[in-house]
């Protein structure tokens, strides 16, 4: 669950940074609206929390940019701006939820678990695959109906693969999810989260498809 974050109040986003990594977000941080085009461009992303008061473009230019390239991407808009006038604007941008500062971090939690509900097609937070469930709101996870013991990245790894059945994820997108842009990355780290994984569940769990990434296969009807 990678999430890109618009802000240019710093005390703000490293507040937001550190509510959501507990919570299995890697987030990926920019402070005004040049460069968040320019990540959206170039960069796969879950979500994006964009600020509309930004140095260089401010976010409703980022947002009705975005939408004008046909990106679907779920937007959760922060804004000082509490006007109604404000509100309706960012929402005719594309803007799928809207919050005003000051807000609750657990309030934000929540929304963005809405919002990636939403973009999934689910209508609850539990993922269950091949006799896993995951639970992204307090990640806790369970296989056959007993706990089961995931790092962080382990976590954000079978997350990413079981929410998307089918899909071939390939290794820089996957990369992307467990590290953004602040951690350092060994070659072979995704390989050992992929065997670590395989081990704690089953070794048929995710399959390597050569020289792209990794998927799990679809369950039969």
């Amino acid at each position: 669950m990678r999430v890109l974050l618009v802000e240019d109040d710093v005390a703000l986003a490293e507040g937001i940074r550190m509510a959501l990594k507990p919570e299995g977000y890697t987030v990926d941080w920019l402070q005004d609206g040049v460069s968040a085009l320019h990540a959206l461009q170039q960069e796969s992303f879950d979500l994006l929390v964009l600020d509309l008061g930004l140095p260089r473009m401010d976010g409703l230019q980022v947002l009705k940019q975005l939408r004008a390239a046909a990106n679907p991407l779920p937007v959760l808009v922060l804004t000082a701006r509490d006007a109604t006038s404000d509100r309706i604007a960012g929402l005719d941008a594309g803007a799928d939820d809207y919050l005003v500062k000051p807000f609750d971090l657990a309030e934000l939690k929540a929304r963005l678990r809405a919002l990636l509900r939403r973009s999934m097609g689910r209508a609850q937070s539990l993922l269950e695959y091949r006799g896993i469930t995951l639970d992204p709101s307090s990640m806790e996870v369970t296989f056959s109906g007993k706990p089961l013991v995931l790092s962080r990245k382990e976590f954000l790894l079978l997350h990413e693969l079981i929410a998307q059945p089918g899909r071939v994820l390939t290794r820089d997108r996957l990369q992307q999810v467990l590290y953004g842009w602040d951690e350092e990355i060994e070659s072979n780290a995704l390989e050992v989260h992929v065997h670590n994984l395989r081990k704690k569940v089953f070794p048929e769990l995710i399959r390597t498809v050569r020289g792209v990434g990794y998927l799990v296969d679809r369950q039969a009807p």
